[in-house]
């Protein structure tokens, strides 16, 4: 009866973790046995692509930002750094992970430098909407005209998932981070709104909500409005698989 008890609750272990998405925006509660509370990280995963922005909670000060390719394969975490502000050398290098779950919270752990790294993310929000994804700037609109670009190792990519998202700039061979900011977001009936919650560049910014017009074309996502200087702008942004081919 034992035995079949504890095959039991494997096989549920097994069954749970194999149910758990890791697609939407997480928080950062828990790092080394310790609650984080002046600080506030919020994680985004989406289409194989995660970006992390960080703040101060007193003054919205901005403090680190790091993301990039990710696997979760059979309880095996794996992530690749395109950018990371605090320690540019660590971009190019993949660092694996043990990820497990409990009480529907993300643990990753890892052992650094001769010291375990411990953290406990719980999720915000997994709710998807017409602008879900992870995606990379391929044309802007000037008056009539529209120039086309291919990404390369310079790049910026945009990722919005859970009612979150994150724009970062960088070039990923000479390990350069130009900027970043993110916060929350809603896009619905061809309106898009951002909300300002970090921003590498002006913590003044922060608290700002920036309306836009979106229309998704042919897979590709038009986007229109004024700038947060007040400029008009038009891009137009393409899946990241399709639009960076990873030369």
């Amino acid at each position: 009866m034992k035995a079949l008890l504890l095959l039991f609750t494997a096989f549920l272990s097994f069954n749970l973790a194999i149910g758990q998405n890791l697609e939407g925006s997480w928080r950062l509660t828990h790092q080394d046995g310790q609650e984080v509370k002046d600080m506030e990280y919020i994680k985004i995963y989406q289409d194989d692509y995660f970006a992390f922005g960080a703040k101060r909670v007193a003054d919205n000060h901005f403090v680190s930002a790091g993301g990039g390719p990710f696997s979760y394969v059979d309880g095996k975490y794996l992530e690749t750094l395109d950018f990371f502000t605090l320690d540019p050398f660590q971009v190019g290098k993949t660092n694996k992970y043990k990820l497990d779950w409990v009480n529907e919270k993300m643990v990753i752990s890892s052992e650094i430098n001769g010291k375990m790294l411990v953290e406990i993310w719980e999720k915000v929000s997994d709710e998807k909407n017409d602008l879900t994804g992870n995606w990379v700037i391929t044309g802007r609109k000037r008056g009539e005209e529209i120039s086309r670009s291919t990404p390369g190792a310079r790049r910026t990519v945009k990722i919005l998932s859970g009612g979150r998202f994150q724009w970062i700039a960088f070039n990923s061979e000479t390990k350069e981070f130009s900027g970043t900011g993110g916060g929350t977001y809603t896009a619905k009936d061809g309106k898009y709104i951002e909300n300002i919650t970090f921003f590498s560049r002006d913590d003044s910014r922060v608290g700002a909500s920036l309306d836009f017009n979106y229309e998704v074309k042919d897979g590709e996502w038009h986007h229109s409005g004024l700038s947060s200087k007040g400029d008009p702008i038009y891009e137009i942004w393409t899946p990241y698989a399709i639009g960076y081919t990873g030369k």
